[in-house]
């Protein structure tokens, strides 16, 4: 079982943060590399999901591991309250018609988990309709991934409360930054321990399993998660076609 109580939000000791951000930008590269591999082969597709605590960098993070990218082939969503029209159908229905064609990447920031998130820590949904949902995400992952070739990789940002208080504030103190302050987000920080319970049952209860990346220092953050995507899109084991010889 998952306790993120007990996985740290730092780097390793004895990082040199100037060596680790060159790799970070090796990685990059070599990301953009295996994407357009994945577009020139036609076999495979990618949904990235970046979820985590309010501040814990999933903009920041989707950015530098796709910076290389160009955006013929990937393609970012951003999930925030339903419309009206999104509240009409099932809760699927908003994500799914966003899902990767082949040789094509889509990027998620906040996604189907929001669902049994934020719902289920406001008492919106009960804990059955949170058990069901959890099921039919689990279904629909292994639908792409098993019936339509499509990666799915998972990052949960892992940030600690203090890094979290300390992003909110900066928020406030630094005017360059003053447009990402909504008042409601310390609010939700008040519920800290609530959505670490909603987080760890989305954790333990999903199939395909996540990727849990300290999240505290930025520099490590974007190396751990750009790593991880390098070594995911390896695994595919892809190649560009050649002209018969």
């Amino acid at each position: 079982m998952i306790d993120l109580s007990s996985i740290s939000t730092r780097a390793p000791k004895g990082l040199d943060k100037d060596d680790i951000k060159a790799k970070t930008s090796e990685l990059a590269r070599e990301v953009h590399d295996l994407q357009e591999t994945m577009y020139a082969e036609g076999k495979h597709s990618l949904l990235a999901v970046f979820q985590g605590m309010d501040s814990s960098g999933k903009d920041g993070t989707s950015r530098k591991v796709f910076r290389e990218c160009g955006p013929a082939h990937v393609k970012g969503v951003s999930f925030g309250k339903p419309t009206e029209e999104e509240r009409d159908h099932d809760f699927l229905w908003r994500v799914h018609r966003h899902a990767p064609a082949k040789g094509k990447i889509t990027v998620f920031n906040r996604s189907h988990y929001e669902d049994i998130l934020i719902q289920r820590v406001h008492g919106w949904i009960t804990e059955e309709r949170v058990k069901q949902r959890m099921a039919s995400i689990n279904a629909w992952e292994h639908l792409l991934q098993y019936d339509n070739g499509t990666t799915v990789a998972k990052f949960y940002l892992h940030i600690s409360h203090e890094r979290q208080q300390e992003k909110l504030q900066a928020r406030i103190d630094e005017p360059e930054d003053n447009w990402k302050h909504n008042p409601n987000d310390w609010n939700e920080s008040e519920r800290w321990d609530d959505y670490r319970k909603a987080y760890e049952y989305a954790l333990n209860e999903s199939r395909i399993p996540w990727i849990i990346v300290p999240a505290d220092q930025k520099w490590y953050r974007d190396y751990y998660a750009t790593l991880k995507m390098v070594e995911m899109l390896r695994s595919l084991g892809m190649k560009r076609p050649t002209l018969p010889r």
